[in-house]
């Protein structure tokens, strides 16, 4: 290797996308090095992060910033190639035999300007050179089974290298994935923030109604037992003073020594006074007791069904959001079922059909799988379930078994709920889980939550949850799963069919 090789090989500073010398070159996490715009623009309009070289693919878009090193080279190595020839092969670096020189033959190292990071460009090709010429000296008394070893471990080395390299890119991208994670937390956590005190803004909205509401019926109460107590009392206080009158004329005829006055108003004074028999007027107060209970029990009623609504139906409308287009796969369903030609309605046909026998196809069990496959993320879909009396639903595994006789169970790759009998529900966990349900669900909705390992079930038109399969060890591909089960002499005869949200 000479320093001319090591100051201006094309194949170090050539983009292999755009054949030209780097500008803001990038090293990808496998390792390679492009040009900034030239792997922005391979990944907007080629296959997405995928490394032109290898085709290594990265699932989440590398953060891409310049290497300066390797830019520094690029433009070192642009400058000498500017140069006009003649000067350019005079300033050719020396070969591997001139590294052993005395360090006076050295040039002396500039101290500022230009010229610095010249003289330091130099000392590292001058370092390249010689460790070349020091591997290539010893390479020259390797023999027989020394260098057998020497090759073999330089290789074990590249291939070491290689794995650290894979190791650097999986943990960037463990490092995006984190932050991702922590990025949909946040936004998780705002949404259930916004959505909580909504709930409990209606809440508290409730209890100052019921409290005014109680407030009012008292006070009425209150004053229907006022009024006429009032009433009562301005009669009365009408009468004393009509008493107190006559009592003071008849006080006044007592002590008067006029007898014919006396004579003369005895019959006015002594006749009875108008005045009310008031035996019989009672004023009774009202009775409070069990009012402010009444009306506790009524706003516990009230939040208790304002809880079963709001809560649920907020929960429902979350994960109705992450709905997909479903259709079934043909070519994976087994020679009984009869499909639609929309790919949306699936029956029991009672006869088994002529059909390919593909890797794909089950060939028992009734089962149908969706062509739509996920691998991340969340999705959900809606199965109206009216009028069966069997049938199941789930998500399953692409890598499942589809031949013979299955078990349906997580541990083979199935997430799956199954009605029996019209009111034998059941989740089909490990163990089994006996469902106790108030209504039979008319549709339910399935919901996957890929990255949360969750795997959840809906009554739709009750807004209630079914079930849920929590820490689900869910890799691969996974895609929707439907058996309509077997006609069981018309019974159930019902299609399953496919629906989108609020149809």
């Amino acid at each position: 290797m000479s320093a001319a090789s090591c100051l201006q090989s094309e194949d170090q500073f050539l983009c292999s996308i755009c054949l030209d010398v780097f500008t803001d070159p990038i090293t990808t996490p496998c390792g390679h090095n492009f040009c900034k715009t030239c792997i922005n623009k391979h990944w907007d309009t080629d296959v997405p992060y995928q490394c032109p070289n290898c085709k290594e693919v990265f699932n989440i878009k590398p953060e891409l910033t310049v290497n300066t090193f390797i830019s520094e080279m690029a433009a070192q190595f642009r400058q000498s190639t500017e140069k006009d020839g003649s000067s350019s092969s005079e300033q050719q670096l020396p070969g591997p035999k001139e590294v052993s020189r005395e360090p006076n033959d050295v040039p002396r190292e500039p101290k500022e300007g230009p010229g610095r990071k010249t003289w330091m460009f130099f000392l590292l090709c001058l370092l390249c050179v010689f460790i070349a010429w020091m591997v290539a000296d010893q390479e020259k008394h390797l023999v027989g089974p020394q260098k057998e070893e020497y090759e073999a471990k330089k290789a074990e080395l590249w291939k070491t290298g290689g794995e650290i390299l894979q190791m650097i890119q999986k943990r960037r991208l463990k490092i995006q994935e984190i932050k991702h994670s922590v990025e949909l937390s946040d936004e998780d956590a705002d949404r259930e923030i916004a959505e909580g005190v909504q709930v409990f803004s209606a809440l508290k909205e409730s209890v100052e109604r019921s409290q005014a509401e109680l407030i009012e019926t008292i006070q009425e109460k209150q004053k229907r037992t006022k009024e006429p107590a009032e009433g009562f009392i301005t009669e009365l206080e009408q009468e004393i003073s009509e008493l107190q009158k006559r009592s003071t004329e008849v006080e006044q005829v007592l002590q008067s020594e006029d007898h014919l006055h006396l004579l003369q108003r005895f019959t006015s004074l002594n006749a009875a006074p108008p005045t009310k028999d008031w035996t019989q007027v009672t004023v009774r107060p009202p009775s409070y007791e069990g009012t402010v209970v009444r009306a506790v029990n009524q706003l516990e009623e009230m939040l208790s069904e304002q809880m079963k609504k709001l809560v649920p139906e907020s929960e429902l409308k979350k994960v109705q959001q992450s709905e997909v287009d479903v259709t079934l796969n043909p070519d994976t369903a087994d020679p009984t079922l009869i499909l639609s030609d929309d790919g949306k309605q699936v029956n029991h046909g009672d006869v088994r059909n002529n059909l390919p026998d593909n890797l794909e196809r089950f060939d028992s069990g009734a089962i149908v799988l969706a062509k739509q496959s996920f691998s991340s993320g969340r999705f959900y879909f809606e199965v109206q379930v009216k009028g069966k009396t069997a049938w199941d639903l789930g998500v399953a595994r692409e890598s499942v078994n589809r031949k013979g006789q299955i078990t349906l169970s997580p541990q083979n790759g199935y997430w799956v709920i199954w009605l029996r009998n019209g009111n034998e529900y059941k989740a089909l966990a490990d163990p089994a889980v006996l469902l106790s349900l108030k209504s039979p669900p008319q549709k339910v909705g399935v919901f996957v939550d890929y990255d949360e390992g969750l795997v959840s079930f809906y009554d739709v038109d009750a807004e209630s949850l079914i079930f849920s399969f929590t820490g689900c060890s869910l890799t691969g591909k996974l895609l929707p799963y439907f058996s309509p089960e077997p006609n069981n002499g018309g019974k159930n005869s019902a299609p399953l069919i496919i629906s989108p949200v609020g149809h």
